[in-house]
Order: structure tokens, then C-alpha cells, then sequence
């Protein structure tokens, strides 16, 4: 019987989204019908389950599902039992605590013997027990915007994005108190057969992460400028040179970090590098 890697992912949602456009990247491909809650890969040994966010934590540890792609603030919250494998570089937010727009907010301090309302009471708890803080935490799910406004609470502590939320609401962001993105988690207990697939679709997301940060660039020069070009872009090893029709010039090829690209870019012009081409990298493999 064929052993297969069952991975869990949220059902519906932006980190599902993300997730899945991550796995396709992989080269994994999957028939997916929205009635349905699993899906097994045409091209891989690997089964998907579609859960709530919320319980993929819990059906890892248990492993009923083997891996797992959820928030990190989830895993903080949940506390389960389980390996974070790789952070995954996307679905980035942070959990932070927001007060009225017309509170005078003086600190941390300020929120002894207030009521805050969250959905995160772990995580929140854990923030304020550091901070000397004695808060009466209010758990609820979903629209914790409005516990200020209908008085619930006097300040709020979610899930973070660009804030606009929190503005349309009449609050303020005040304390940013624990920093999330997607991450790959797994079971305590996997098999042996089990690690040998996981550590197969592991080259491949890490193939496909480390693409994220780097672009593959082409450009012409003249040949007088190349040792020049090379001190500036070593690429992984050295820039490919290519000798072009036109005498004296050469075409090179190289990766460039994303970080110091425009850098990159502005130096290579100051050299005499020119017809600069800059193509995104789908893998890289090292």
C-alpha cells in the first residue's frame, strides 16, 4: 500500500489561498472541489484536508493530518504538541492590542484593571502576565472591533494587517505584541516512511522559498567592463559570460538578491553595463 503524506490546510480564506498557490508552485497538482474536505495529489504522494484554521493544530498532534500550513499566532494560541518545521514567508500580520482614537494612551500600564477583548486569550495573557500587566481578558470570536463601541470592552487585542480595520472602528493600534506568518508545522509522530516523503517536499518549498528572494538578470557589456561586473555581481559562484556577434562585447548572466537589486542595478549602469533584463525565478536549487 502506497504511503501518503497528508497535508492540512485552511479551508476557505486568504491563508488558503496562499497556501494552495504555494503547494501548485511545488509543481504539486490536485483536483479540488469545494464540497468536498480532501483532495489527493495527481503527482505526489500527498493528500490535502481542508479544516478550519483553528483546528489544524489539533488534527497534527493527533496525527489525523501529518502536516500542517497555519498562522503562527494559531500554534502560539492553540499549544498543541506539535514541530514548527519552516516559516513559510507569507500571511504575515501581528497580533496587537488597540484602544478608542479619543483614549489619551499612556503606556501599557494604562490598561491595569481594564477590559480587553480578544480571540487570542493565551497569547494576550501571556503578553500582559510579562508586562506586570492585570487586564480582564474578554474571549470572542469574530467582529472584536465592535467590543469597544457596544461596550464589551475597552480595548481590543486582533490580528493585524494594515490597520485599516482598527481605523474604521474608531481605534487605535497601541501595542504590537506578538508578529505571525505562515508556517509549516508536523506531528510528533511521524513514520519513517512518512519523513522520507516530507523531506522530499521540503527541497521542493525550499527550492521555491529561496526563489522568492533572488532575480535572475541578463545584460550586455563591453568586454573592458566584465572584471569590473564581476566584483559586483558574483552571483552564486560567478556571472555566466557569453561572447556576443558584436566584437568586444559579451552578454552575463547572473542572480541578484532581491534585498540589493535597485543597488545592484545602479552599478552595473555606472560601468557600462546596458539592455539590462530582470526575469523573476520561479525555484532555486543550490
Amino acid at each position: 500500500m502506497e504511503t501518503i503524506l497528508k497535508l492540512a490546510v485552511q479551508k476557505s480564506g486568504r491563508l488558503s489561498e496562499k497556501s494552495l498557490q504555494f503547494i501548485e508552485k511545488c509543481g504539486i497538482s490536485y483536483s479540488r472541489n469545494k464540497t468536498k474536505l480532501k483532495s489527493r495529489a495527481h503527482n505526489f504522494p500527498l493528500e490535502l484536508l481542508f479544516l478550519r484554521d483553528d483546528d489544524i493544530p489539533k488534527y497534527v498532534a493527533a496525527g489525523i493530518a501529518d502536516i500542517g500550513i497555519v498562522g503562527e499566532n494559531v500554534v502560539a494560541e492553540k499549544g498543541e504538541e506539535v514541530d514548527v518545521t519552516l516559516k513559510m514567508g507569507f500571511s504575515k500580520c501581528r497580533l496587537s492590542i488597540a484602544v478608542p482614537q479619543s483614549e489619551n494612551y499612556e503606556g501599557i500600564k494604562s490598561l491595569n484593571g481594564k477590559s480587553i477583548a480578544t480571540s487570542y486569550p493565551t497569547i494576550l495573557k501571556n503578553y500582559l502576565d510579562s508586562q506586570g500587566v492585570d487586564s480582564h481578558i474578554h474571549e470572542i470570536s469574530g467582529s472584536v472591533e465592535i467590543a469597544p463601541g457596544i461596550g464589551l470592552a475597552q480595548a481590543v487585542c486582533d490580528i493585524v494587517s494594515t490597520g485599516s480595520t482598527l481605523l474604521s472602528n474608531g481605534l487605535k493600534e497601541v501595542e504590537a505584541i506578538f508578529k505571525s506568518q505562515a508556517v509549516l508545522i508536523q506531528s510528533t509522530k511521524l513514520s519513517e516512511e512518512k519523513t522520507v516523503i516530507l523531506e522530499k517536499l521540503l527541497f521542493r518549498v525550499k527550492s521555491v522559498l529561496k526563489a522568492k528572494n533572488y532575480r535572475y538578470i541578463l545584460m550586455n557589456a563591453p568586454n573592458d567592463a566584465i572584471e569590473q561586473i564581476k566584483n559586483i555581481l558574483p552571483g552564486m559562484r560567478s556571472p555566466s559570460i557569453l561572447p556576443l556577434a558584436e566584437e568586444g562585447w559579451s552578454s552575463l548572466h547572473s542572480v541578484v538578491e532581491e534585498n540589493d537589486f535597485w543597488g545592484v542595478i545602479e552599478n552595473l549602469r555606472e560601468v557600462g553595463a546596458e539592455g539590462i533584463l530582470v526575469v523573476p525565478i520561479e525555484k532555486m536549487i543550490t
